[in-house]
């Protein structure tokens, strides 16, 4: 990891804004740069890795809020919690784009580099798969994006093309496919590996759990090859167990900071920013011992306790309550204090000079054991954190999904459905210890919550609860919009730009000096225009 780049031949602002010029190589090349020959392209794999995985403010402002998994009072996040342009708004609304593909001029680079090389055959479908991953997280959010002509500025593609997204999605498919048969245990193991430290067996699990959440996105505009493509997988093999979640450590004490716990650990962010009522009332409906997991208050009371990000809260079952979606701090109409549920807030401690109530103090923040560790002294000895990105629990739940569209997967919908709660708990603890939860307190909720007679519901809002708790919020967005599912209201808010829940990012600023050509074909695509109320290809 601590390996930078170093080779010369990457032109990151040519994949991702086309803007760089033809002379680059000549004009950029550090005569002490290491040549294409020399270099050794397993480094090149961690860095795609963890770049993909480091999302901070780019899911935190918006989808983390739209589908209600977290609220704030505080203004930067009215993107996401009330629909209303703030917080850097035309920075934050490319992020997505100029992070993917950034990350995913990593694995072109890779794939340049192997290309025909023997002892890279494993590494280079590898870098296949990865492209795939990341380039599925663009499209979902935007619409058609590049795909085909993606990373190609070493070819002299300056412009990529924007594909059409039915097209990228036939393209991942066929490309996860082919990869995946290719895959040689026999062959060389890959280093530099964040996933799985070069374990091809687990690759393949995590390969094929990917072209079920790939193909299961296409259930509302071509089920046939939904269910052709999950069939395929479940019978070569999805993920077994959490063992095989697919995550990325990052350690604050190496240098290498989680982007989420430093936008959370922002003064503001930390007072303000809290987990959302629809989510804890749903939670507490079914009784979930997840809520004492993810969940705390402040243990002491008034501001400075409140801002305190030092010491640990209290997970109390009792006392945890979610904050609605839609309120500020203004004084006005909206502020917190009007809602009819609202707790109160936390007094001032008259032991600390100059103190003040704190309006938020009462509702619950993510447990700084858990999500915070990495930037704080909460746990001195362990500074590392964890950002998940697909798991065996998530993947139960999609092929839960399509046992009960009767499709061939390996096992009953009970079946799957019961092994991804339990899994679903069990993963917490993968981020952090403290968020551990017994054994018998999973099989007891297992037991007592057997898929019912609204399976898809059922399954559906698991899903939710799980990517929410796991801060996977890109992927717990884009499966609300295909599923339908929790059905949420959109928050009502003076001077939004959209009064339902965005469907989409509208595409960034920037692209229309860039790469016009391909802003205009996308925009093209989009029934609505370049809109947050338009629709993808696949949400239909």
């Amino acid at each position: 990891m601590k390996k930078r780049l170093i080779y010369s031949g990457l032109c990151l602002a040519a994949t991702l804004f086309a803007g760089c010029t033809k002379d680059f190589t000549k004009i950029n090349t550090d005569p002490n740069a290491t040549i294409a020959d020399q270099f050794n392209p397993n480094f090149l794999l961690a860095q795609a890795q963890l770049n993909y995985s480091q999302t901070g403010y780019s899911q935190l402002l918006f989808q983390s809020m739209w589908t209600q998994s977290l609220a704030s009072t505080f203004s930067y996040y009215g993107n996401g919690d009330k629909y209303q342009q703030s917080g850097s708004f035309n920075d934050y609304i490319g992020r997505v784009y100029s992070e993917g593909y950034g990350a995913e001029t990593y694995v072109e680079e890779i794939k340049n580099l192997t290309k025909g090389k023997t002892g890279y055959d494993n590494l280079n479908n590898i870098a296949t798969i990865m492209k795939v991953l990341i380039v599925q997280r663009i499209t979902d959010t935007y619409g058609d994006v590049p795909y085909s002509e993606a990373g190609q500025a070493k070819q002299g593609v300056f412009f990529p093309k924007f594909d059409k997204q039915q097209a990228i999605y036939t393209a991942m498919l066929t490309d996860l496919d082919a990869a995946l048969t290719a895959l040689n245990p026999a062959k060389d193991k890959p280093s530099s590996d964040l996933f799985y430290s070069g374990d091809i067996a687990k690759w393949k699990r995590f390969g094929y759990s990917l072209m079920v959440r790939v193909a299961m996105r296409l259930t509302k505009v071509d089920p046939a090859t939904a269910q052709k493509y999950v069939e395929k997988a479940a019978a070569a093999g999805t993920m077994v167990s959490i063992d095989d979640n697919a995550k990325v450590k990052t350690n604050n004490a190496n240098g290498y900071s989680n982007a989420i716990v430093n936008a959370l650990l922002t003064v503001d962010d930390f007072r303000e920013v809290r987990w959302s009522k629809t989510l804890i009332n749903f939670m507490k409906s079914t009784t979930d011992p997840r809520v004492s997991a993810i969940a705390e208050i402040s243990s002491g009371t008034g501001r400075a306790a409140n801002e305190t990000e030092t010491v640990a809260g209290d997970n109390s079952y009792a006392k945890q309550i979610g904050l609605p979606n839609g309120l500020d701090l203004n004084g006005g109409a909206t502020d917190v204090t009007t809602d009819p549920n609202y707790p109160g807030a936390s007094p001032a401690d008259p032991a600390v000079k100059d103190d003040a109530p704190a309006p938020l103090g009462r509702y619950s923040r993510p447990r700084l054991q858990v999500y915070y560790t990495s930037s704080s002294n909460i746990n001195p000895v362990d500074k590392s954190t964890i950002n998940m990105l697909l798991t065996y629990g998530e993947t139960e739940l999609l092929l839960a999904e399509a046992a009960t569209r009767g499709w061939s997967v390996g096992g009953s919908a009970a079946t799957h459905y019961a092994n991804a709660l339990a899994a679903d708990m069990k993963s917490i603890a993968q981020i952090n210890t403290a968020a551990t939860i017994s054994d018998a307190a999973i099989t007891a909720y297992v037991a007592t919550h057997p898929l019912g007679a609204s399976a898809l519901q059922q399954i559906n809002t698991e899903y939710w609860v799980e990517t929410s708790t796991l801060f996977m919020f890109n992927e717990n967005w884009t499966n609300w919009r295909r599923s339908g599912f929790p059905v949420l209201t959109p928050v009502k808010y003076p001077s939004q730009f959209d009064t339902e829940i965005p469907r989409r990012v509208i595409y960034p600023i920037s692209l229309q000096s860039t790469n016009p050509n391909g802003l205009a074909s996308g925009v093209q695509s989009l029934s609505g225009g370049d809109k947050f109320s338009s629709r993808v290809w696949w949400d239909k």
